[in-house]
């Protein structure tokens, strides 16, 4: 009997009944399912489902299994830092750029003698070495030639970034690419007495030191708070190399102020919190915190703080102050303009409006008047904020119309800080005052 013929008399079986779509639902299913057998078993030498591609992580009952995934990984890192270029290797590779350059005189080479390079070189250098590589470090010349400094100085970089990325694996807890705090902890940790400019740090101090340094990776690159840190976003910041900077024995005291990383920068963080803390508690509270810089954010910007921030029995701690510190030292950064954008959204409502504005500047207003000086009109003040940020909904500003303005830092220093809006209202005269001179 053929297909037409089966259906007519499915039809006529079925003609009158009327099934519920629970019912409905089921026989298909079984259908889909006898179908499914049916077919499978005339391919019995093909994969008949889908592979794994997702396992669980060891639970903490199975010992065996996570020894199992801990030599596994070890391994795994093993062979690849063997295959990574030694130092020896790179002498002999800089050798053979220099003994088969194109033009002596000016250290460039050319695409033929690059190839000539590339037939050279051993097994672990050719993958550095391929004609993508050598496109991407043209510089304009005309002759389409690439100075052999260039190709030495992107061998080294990647060489380094291989290196650090199996170092760091080494302290990811989980083998899922993630960095957590305790996992920066312990990398930074062990990583101290490799630094000469932290050796005349105490080892008691060791620890608000680590704490300090990790605090910086968490608040700039765990953007969703997870508690993690992605070690390909470790490499691809700057973070890492004002770290190892610490290496260089001669490093001006200049370069290690802007250092966050460096001791007299740490020293420095750590000394303010101490100079802030009176009852010597270990922690701040709200009329502590209101020493912090010139001593002169506004009490509604810190009852937010302490509202929106964790605290213990209404104080603050050293972490959550660190990460109070990033933010204002850093108010043009998208990371800091979204920590303090949460503070001043004052109902939670995803943007600010004039009466968030008005809540803040408020406050200044009165610091004024305490001053002796006219307080400034609201509307004036709230006409240039909207001017100067220009978000898309001329009533509401956005915390990405904030970032894309350019001038997030201003417009939070305006509504926060009494000394900065100060600053800012005067920075005509203060512009003015050199040229007189």
């Amino acid at each position: 009997m053929d297909l037409k013929s089966l259906l007519k008399e499915k039809l006529k079986k079925t003609e009158g009944v009327k099934k519920s779509p629970s019912e409905s639902e089921k026989q298909e299913d079984e259908y889909f399912q006898a179908y499914m057998k049916q077919y499978c078993n005339k391919l019995p030498n093909e994969i008949t489902g889908i592979p794994r591609f997702y396992n669980k992580l060891p639970k903490e009952d199975e010992p065996l299994r996570q020894k199992l995934r801990e030599e596994s990984r070890s391994n795994l890192l093993k062979r690849k830092s063997q295959n990574l270029l030694d130092n020896n290797e790179l002498k002999e590779l800089w050798v053979i750029l220099d003994q088969n350059q194109s033009y002596p005189e000016e250290q460039l080479i050319t695409y033929t003698d690059y190839q000539k390079v590339v037939s050279l070189v051993g097994p672990k250098v050719k993958p550095y070495f391929t004609s993508v590589v050598f496109a991407k470090l043209q510089q304009g010349d005309p002759q389409g030639r690439v100075s052999i400094m260039s190709l030495f100085n992107y061998v080294m970089r990647k060489v380094w970034l291989q290196q650090t990325r199996i170092g760091l694996s080494l302290y990811d807890s989980t083998g899922q690419g993630y960095l957590t705090e305790i996992d920066l902890e312990n990398y930074i940790t062990e990583l101290l007495p490799t630094l000469p400019q932290l050796e005349g740090l105490e080892k008691s101090f060791y620890s608000f030191y680590v704490c300090t340094a990790v605090r910086k990776f968490l608040f700039f690159l765990d953007g969703v708070r997870a508690g993690r840190v992605r070690i390909l976003d470790i490499l691809a910041c700057s973070f890492l190399d004002d770290l190892l900077e610490l290496r260089d024995e001669e490093l001006s005291k200049e370069v290690q102020e802007q250092n966050w990383f460096s001791a007299p920068s740490t020293l420095r963080i750590y000394g303010h919190y101490l100079n802030l803390d009176r009852d010597h508690n270990g922690m701040l509270n709200k009329s502590e915190l209101a020493g912090y810089g010139s001593g002169t954010l506004t009490q509604p910007f810190l009852d937010r703080v302490f509202q929106t921030l964790l605290t213990y029995s209404g104080e603050m701690d050293y972490k959550t102050y660190l990460d109070l510190v990033l933010a204002l030292e850093n108010r043009a950064e998208p990371q800091a303009l979204a920590f303090l954008f949460r503070i001043l959204d004052i109902n939670s409502q995803g943007y600010l409006d004039s009466f968030t504005l008005n809540y803040f500047f408020r406050a200044i207003q009165d610091q004024m008047r305490a001053h002796g000086a006219e307080a400034v009109s609201f509307e004036d003040v709230k006409d240039e904020l909207f001017d100067m940020v220009r978000p898309k909904d001329p009533e509401k500003i956005t915390l990405n119309d904030l970032i894309a303005c350019g001038q997030g830092d201003t417009f939070v220093s305006i509504l926060i800080e009494f000394h900065r809006f100060w600053a800012y209202e005067n920075r005509e005269a203060v512009t003015a005052e050199p040229s007189q001179d």
